[in-house]
């Protein structure tokens, strides 16, 4: 359902939302001067729970906020719905959302081998923006009566089952059919309806699939993800998933029906719109991207290198009901090496569970915001580890090893390398809402460590995946609203990769600056600098490193690339990679001051005096 009610050139308003599971987020855009651009914003508590057990009166809610900012009548007078077209008086010309109210999309994912054909199905669902709730395979460990007590215990909305090339194993792929039928699995919505179940392995067995399970499931067949070891396709099941997700699960999603019949588009579940957010701009700026959705309960990943997209979700790591998670995952010492104070162990242990408590709070005291900041840059890290051990080469394929492979113990799994990241861009309300645009720069930085030249962006307030649901159908609004609006250039970081001694000059950085004139930066090993660079201006960089250092052309050797200004600039950040921190508490306390004084982190005076 893609259907628009007018044609491009004559629309005026469109209305996006986002039914989130605390809160539901209105976006409001309209053409002005020939160009789309983002007008205001309405937010009200999503009531998908008792007692409401309606999602439209959020819905409602959030859209009468902006009714009320702007003046310009939207729901019908009745409140039945959203008048789409525009009529010259009210309305929007168009109207689309994403939800993950209900806990989003669940699924649970089959294969025949964890790390090949499982691992494809999983990096299926994950692209079409569910939470993987577990992984079953024939080599999984499991016994086969643990396995059935597992999937009778899940309740997923939907199960994707892979194994198998074509015409390849048989015998085997029907094991992992016997098993989710034995156990009878049931949805996790509605009672009376069949459970979802994708199938999408050999192609040889599936009219036996059809047979053992076309009557007791909602079944439907799709092209084999891994038709051959060499090739992974997981297109048609991912597919797949966001139409069954329509279909099924947010058919029996309380009030789901009815805003179904509000809008232009498919609803959409929110990380699959975060994710096409993050491929409009890979595919605009044409280059690599690591992506970042930090939120109250799970931490997004997403990734686009060489053209293939991967999301992965850290479902118990986010920044307020899952912060006690990310305390255990990190360990508090790993949280603690962040802070410039001495604080004990126990009172960072009470003021994180304090958070999972009361997740709507925020800091109120600068010490209150170092510590919440040091938690983020521990979640996204371990983020980061999670995204890397799912985006991977194939795995069961024969690899070509060189001569000088002969000399490494075992090929890296993971093509995820920072070296090669263009583009950093993170969203989410910790990173949006910083008080200072350089505090979410260095989180990012602190956490992903880029190494080269990356160019860092942000969402100035959470509108990504409003705007990736909207590039499905209008990709040039999309665009427009996102470069000018949502999209924060925060600068680039210079970063070479390597250990020198410390106090030597790791590297010198030439600027031709705008106005003719040049700039000469050294930066001695262990230190980190900022230099004023303004939005919109991008300038060559002769970067010359110390011998043992690299930015991108091999130890040592110079590299010349533009760099792009921001709110913040450029960091030349020279304390090596991997980045190591003191464990010495007064050396670890005067590095990290240093660092925070030399980019402005945090007021001086107040930092002075937690110390």
């Amino acid at each position: 359902m893609t259907a628009l009610k007018k044609p491009k050139d004559e629309m005026q308003y469109i209305l996006a939302t986002d039914v989130g599971s605390t809160t539901t987020k209105a976006r409001f855009f309209c053409r002005k001067n020939g160009e789309w651009r983002f007008l205001i914003a309405g937010e009200a508590p999503t009531t998908v729970e008792a007692p409401y057990e309606d999602v439209t009166l959020g819905v409602r809610n959030a859209v009468r906020e902006v009714e009320e900012l702007t003046g310009h009548k939207i729901l019908s007078p009745d409140g039945s719905g959203i008048i789409v077209p525009y009529d010259g008086k009210a309305g929007v010309d168009l109207y689309c959302t994403t939800s993950s109210a209900g806990g989003g999309l669940q699924m649970m994912v089959a294969g025949l081998i964890k790390t090949m054909t499982a691992e494809s199905a999983n990096r299926a669902a994950l692209g079409a923006g569910a939470i993987v709730m577990d992984i079953i395979s024939r080599d999984d460990e499991r016994q086969p009566f643990q396995k059935i007590r597992r999937i009778r215990s899940l309740r997923p909305d939907m199960i994707l089952v892979a194994g198998g090339t074509d015409g390849g194993a048989t015998a085997h792929v029907v094991e992992i059919i016997e098993l989710i039928k034995a156990a009878e699995p049931k949805p996790r919505l509605g009672v009376g309806y069949q459970l979802p179940i994708i199938y999408a392995g050999n192609k040889e067995i599936r009219k036996q699939v059809d047979e053992m399970m076309g009557k007791d499931f909602a079944l439907t067949i799709v092209d084999n993800i891994r038709p051959s070891l060499e090739v992974e396709n997981t297109e048609p099941a991912r597919r797949a998933v966001h139409e069954l997700f329509m279909e099924h699960v947010m058919s029996h999603a309380p009030g789901y029906t009815k805003l179904m019949k509000w809008t232009d588009v498919d609803i959409m579940p929110t990380p699959a719109g975060e994710g096409l957010a993050m491929q409009l701009i890979a595919s605009t700026f044409k280059k690599n991207v690591l992506g970042v959705g930090l939120g109250g309960a799970t931490t997004n990943v997403y990734s686009i290198v060489d053209g293939r997209f991967v999301r992965s979700v850290s479902a118990n790591l986010g920044m307020s009901y899952s912060v006690t998670n990310v305390m255990k995952e990190a360990g508090v010492s790993n949280i603690m090496r962040w802070l410039p104070f001495r604080l004990e162990e126990e009172e960072v242990t009470s003021r994180l569970s304090n958070k999972m408590i009361r997740p709507t709070t925020i800091p109120q005291t600068i010490e209150d915001l170092i510590v919440e900041h040091s938690v983020a840059r521990e979640a996204l890290r371990l983020g980061l580890n999670h995204h890397k051990s799912i985006a991977t080469r194939l795995k069961g394929i024969q690899v070509q090893r060189t001569i000088s492979d002969m000399f490494e113990q075992e090929l890296e799994e993971t093509y995820i390398k920072m070296m090669i990241i263009d583009i950093i861009a993170g969203t989410g309300g910790l990173l949006s809402h910083a008080p200072r645009r350089v505090q979410s720069m260095l989180i990012l930085i602190d956490a992903f460590q880029p190494e080269g030249v990356t160019r860092m962006f942000q969402d100035s307030v959470f509108m990504m995946p409003h705007l990736g649901v909207l590039s499905t159908v209008y990709r040039e609004a999309a665009w427009n609203i996102f470069d000018k609006d949502c999209l924060v250039r925060l600068g680039t970081v210079i970063a070479p990769a390597g250990i020198i001694n410390p106090g030597e000059t790791a590297m010198t950085v030439e600027l031709n600056m705008p106005d003719g004139s040049k700039i000469k930066e050294s930066i001695g090993f262990g230190e980190i600098k900022r230099i004023a660079l303004s939005e919109n201006t991008e300038i060559e960089a002769v970067i010359s490193p110390h011998r043992g250092l690299d930015v991108g052309a091999g130890s040592g050797h110079q590299v010349e690339k533009p760099v792009m200004g921001g709110e913040v600039g450029l960091i030349l950040d020279a304390r090596g990679r991997p980045l190591q921190i003191p464990q010495e508490e007064a050396e670890k306390k005067a590095l990290l001051l240093k660092w925070f004084k030399a980019l402005d982190l945090y007021p001086p005076d107040k930092l002075e005096e937690l110390v």
